[in-house]
């Protein structure tokens, strides 16, 4: 077998000609990775359930001389997985890199959670992401065409306080696990599926949660939250060629803001 030839360094992000999906697209990091990816040159389907919000990630990204697409997604309802997934296609062609961004926090005592507030969790963090992990596999081994997907999980995954969230923790844990156990079944077909778990960042659900319990950066070694923009290269690696031997990993990203 002949050695395959690299450029040097092999680090491009260019994703000219790719279709990128990004659930929770209107605001926070999803809004941050959709233009990002669009940035780099992919079309970019921004999905999420506020339509309005989708409208302005649009304008944003269409007006920078990128192109995007808004479709609304409940990701708990798998019709609308399904509508999306066809919309896009039927738009700008077959998505070959998946950004499963969307996610919801629980901040309860697990014994104290309603049932509607589990199944919400649930639905949202694990099953959501799975059906729309598998459904566009499921679009690109058909298609014989390889793929990236980038789940993003939490550093609540290894670390729980028990003051709390518990519920978070474990969907969170099993994103991981989905993550490797994806990677292993569909390597074969080349696609790629990894992860990033990142620690606190700015973003309106962490504003939500510093306003019920307080500036939570005294605790961390260096004070700050993280930016969404540096978390830019992380993505970009994971979506682009130059991670093409990459697959089944959880890239954390926290500042050393936890334990080990």
């Amino acid at each position: 077998m002949a050695d395959q030839q690299f450029p040097l360094p092999n680090v491009s992000h260019d994703l000219s000609g790719d279709v990128a999906l990004v659930t929770g697209a209107s605001s926070g990091l999803g809004r941050r990775f959709a233009v990002t990816l669009a940035a780099a040159g992919a079309t970019v389907v921004a999905a999420a359930r506020r339509v309005e919000r989708l409208d302005e990630v649009a304008a944003e990204i269409n007006g920078n001389g990128g192109r995007c697409v808004p479709v609304a997604l409940d990701v708990t309802d798998a019709a609308q997985i399904t509508a999306a997934l066809d919309t896009a296609e039927a738009e700008v062609g077959l998505v070959n890199i998946l950004v499963n961004n969307a996610g919801i926090p629980d901040a309860h005592r697990a014994h104290k959670m309603s049932l509607e507030l589990v199944d919400s969790v649930l639905d949202t963090n694990v099953r959501g992401p799975w059906l729309l992990a598998t459904g566009i596999a499921a679009r690109l081994i058909n298609a014989k065409r390889g793929g990236r997907i980038v789940n993003i999980s939490s550093m609540g995954a290894f670390n729980y306080n028990g003051m709390g969230a518990a519920l978070y923790s474990v969907s969170k844990a099993s994103v991981n696990r989905m993550t490797e156990a994806l990677a292993v079944e569909w390597a074969r077909f080349n696609i790629n599926v990894n992860c990033i778990a990142p620690g606190a960042f700015s973003s309106e659900m962490m504003d939500g949660m510093i306003s019920r319990i307080g500036d939570i950066t005294q605790a961390f070694p260096r004070h700050r939250l993280g930016d969404p923009a540096q978390m830019d290269s992380t993505l970009l690696y994971l979506v682009s060629p130059a991670s093409e031997f990459v697959t089944g990993t959880v890239i954390k990203i926290d500042d050393g803001q936890g334990s080990r």
